[in-house]
């Protein structure tokens, strides 16, 4: 079978069955370029993952066009992000054209209500995973920690938060770590 078939029929998939976003996609890709087909290696996904999140734009999309074009280049990043992105936008297209007729079912009401907890849990679950893979521990843990209170509790900007964090991991990588 042709591999950018191949490439499109298991984004698209991904892009079609993950709710909850970008994190919660995570498990699905990791499983499918990892496990299954083997493209990739575990480490350089885990790499991915830190690039794709520090690059503005969707998280799964970003990925996406990652893995792609580190499997073939430019074409082998437009096929899987194309493959990603398409289902959403076709679903999302046809809830704008028959929103009106069912925004006040029941029934449609209480299937959003019960998928709530299952997005929760599909992006907790690769956020520990990621935590264990990143060697957080008890003794690091604070950091994230105190950058979510930084921000939730001072509303400092997480702009702000981002940037000073990129300058006290470069210095740490400059100056600690070699003196460890």
């Amino acid at each position: 079978m042709n591999l950018y078939l191949t490439f499109f029929k298991t984004f698209f998939k991904i892009g079609l069955f993950t709710l909850g976003g970008g994190y919660a996609m995570i498990p699905i890709i990791e499983k499918e370029v990892v496990d299954n087909y083997k493209w990739i290696k575990r480490e350089d996904f885990i790499d991915i993952i830190a690039i794709a999140q520090s690059c503005p734009g969707v998280l799964a999309i970003n990925m996406s066009v990652f893995i792609g074009y580190r499997l073939k280049k430019l074409p082998g990043a437009l096929v899987t992000c194309l493959a990603t992105a398409l289902p959403s936008f076709i679903i999302i297209l046809l809830i704008a054209m028959f929103f009106h007729q069912f925004e006040h079912n029941k029934v449609v009401e209480a299937m959003f209500r019960g998928i709530r907890p299952a997005v929760v849990a599909l992006i907790a679950a690769p956020t520990f995973k990621l935590a264990k893979s990143a060697n957080v521990t008890l003794n690091n843990c604070w950091i994230p920690i105190g950058c979510a209170l930084a921000i939730y509790l001072m509303g400092i900007s997480p702009i702000l938060i981002i940037l000073l964090a990129g300058i006290c991991g470069y210095v740490y990588g400059q100056y600690i770590k070699p003196t460890e």
